[in-house]
């Protein structure tokens, strides 16, 4: 069984990031395996069209179920289904809160081995061994599975998006819902405070912590977000967010968003592990502390010493002058 199935979320006709990342992660392993990497989309009239373009991220089939959308328990049976009546040895999810519940329902429902917050997958000896880090990110957790099934649920960019061209194609399938899956109904979808802010997505993310010493001295961070211009923006740690200075959207570390921008800039950011965990994996790492001590500076690529309210306003004019010139 080395196929491996994959859950794409959708809404208004649109594909989740997340779960563009895990088909194209589920194409490359699938290939190592020897199988083929299929996606199940649920949802209310959805075309075949939108089905069709998860080919080009490598899914060569894509079952479309005819149920509500946003819901963990039909989504839940719809696997269970799926997995029921095909030759599938792993479930892959991308990162997020419905991934999880629904990966975690998935194990109960079929008695199957799972890895949650994976941040890698490799394919050994014909099956899959995930990655998952531990003790705050100090070690790494290799976990292979002996169940028929195994359900790895990656960490929120966890999944690089690849396009490869190629084409899917799209099959109808039936599923029996359970009792208690009709039990919930989405009566409104609304957005969280703040979720204006997009930290997942941006190329350019200037963070903020309690250095900045008040919500308004998140204005040098606005500033010079602005300056770089395009896909920038502003982003802060938990301190700041419990603090009420910065909305949770914008939180990245261990309990809120992990992050993989070209450019980082740390602005009165101690670094602690926690906090790490959300941005290890920016291109470049730049920080700004008046503590030639702090912890950020240890797996900084370039860091500066000095009073950030100094500091930041000429970094801002220089960027601007770069951009102008």
């Amino acid at each position: 069984m080395a196929n491996i199935l994959v859950y794409a979320l959708q809404y208004e006709g649109a594909f989740n990031k997340n779960s563009l990342g895990a088909v194209s992660e589920a194409a490359k392993l699938a290939s190592e395996i020897g199988g083929e990497a299929h996606a199940i989309v649920v949802g209310e009239g959805i075309s075949d069209d939108l089905c069709s373009s998860l080919g080009n991220y490598g899914a060569t089939k894509v079952l479309r179920v005819e149920g509500p959308e946003g819901l963990a328990q039909p989504v839940v049976d719809a696997m269970a289904t799926a997995v029921g009546s095909g030759d599938y040895g792993y479930a892959l999810f991308g990162g997020g809160l419905l991934g999880f519940e629904i990966g975690a329902g998935l194990a109960a429902r079929l008695d199957a081995g799972v890895a949650m917050e994976v941040t890698a997958v490799r394919a050994e000896g014909g099956k899959l061994v995930a990655e998952r880090p531990i003790l705050g990110d100090s070690a790494i957790s290799e976990i292979s599975f002996r169940s028929d099934l195994g359900i790895i649920i990656g960490r929120l960019n966890a999944f690089e998006i690849s396009e490869s061209g190629g084409t899917a194609t799209v099959e109808d399938l039936s599923v029996d819902f359970s009792p208690f899956s009709g039990q919930a109904t989405m009566i409104t979808r609304g957005e969280q405070r703040g979720e204006e802010v997009d930290i997942e997505g941006a190329d350019v993310l200037v963070a903020g912590g309690r250095g900045l010493g008040s919500e308004e001295g998140f204005q040098l961070c606005e500033d010079l977000a602005g300056a770089f211009g395009g896909n920038s923006a502003v982003a802060a740690t938990r301190a700041v967010v419990d603090a009420g200075w910065f909305p949770y959207a914008g939180q990245i570390g261990q309990t809120g968003k992990t992050v993989a921008p070209k450019l980082y800039l740390a602005a009165g950011i101690s670094g602690a592990i926690q906090h790490k965990v959300g941005m290890q994996g920016s291109e470049t790492i730049v920080a700004i502390n008046k503590d030639a001590n702090a912890p950020i500076f240890e797996f900084s690529d370039l860091g500066i010493v000095g009073d950030l309210n100094k500091i930041m306003p000429k970094l801002t004019e220089a960027v601007k002058a770069k951009k102008g010139g």
